[in-house]
């Protein structure tokens, strides 16, 4: 949660990786369009959203759950559930912050990718322990 609340406090952080992310991009697709490639920007962006609010909502169930070595106990929704719950209101005061950090924009669609960042991560938790048979 600090990694999240350091870098959304990151002024201009669209620019920083912009610089970084756009050249690569022409490099590799000088066919592409300039339209194009921020459009690559921004969806890499959001699927860094997605990617750090799933491993936020596997971590928060793990510290919920606090499974031992060779743990069988089933699958309990409550217990991702209140990760998901954690991870919604975590990514809301996250863009509520956003709104006094200068050349930042808090989004109510973030706060939505952001929670479904969580429940993506949540639901391939539930899922790798179905085919292993953890639950």
């Amino acid at each position: 949660m600090i990694l999240i609340f350091t870098a959304s406090a990151d002024t201009k952080s669209y620019q920083h990786t912009s610089t970084f992310f756009e050249p690569v991009l022409q490099w590799l697709f000088p066919w592409m369009s300039p339209a194009h490639i921020e459009l690559l920007h921004h969806l890499v962006r959001k699927t860094g959203h997605l990617t750090e609010y799933a491993l936020l909502a596997l971590l928060l169930w793990r510290a919920l759950r606090r499974p031992q070595r060779g743990d069988r106990r089933p699958w309990r929704l409550d217990e991702a559930g209140l990760s998901l719950v954690v991870v919604f209101t975590y990514a809301a005061s996250d863009e509520f912050h956003q709104i006094f950090v200068p050349g930042r924009t808090a989004l109510v669609s973030d706060v939505f990718i952001d929670t479904t960042g969580g429940a993506i991560g949540l639901m391939l938790l539930w899922a790798i322990g179905k085919v292993f048979k953890q639950w």
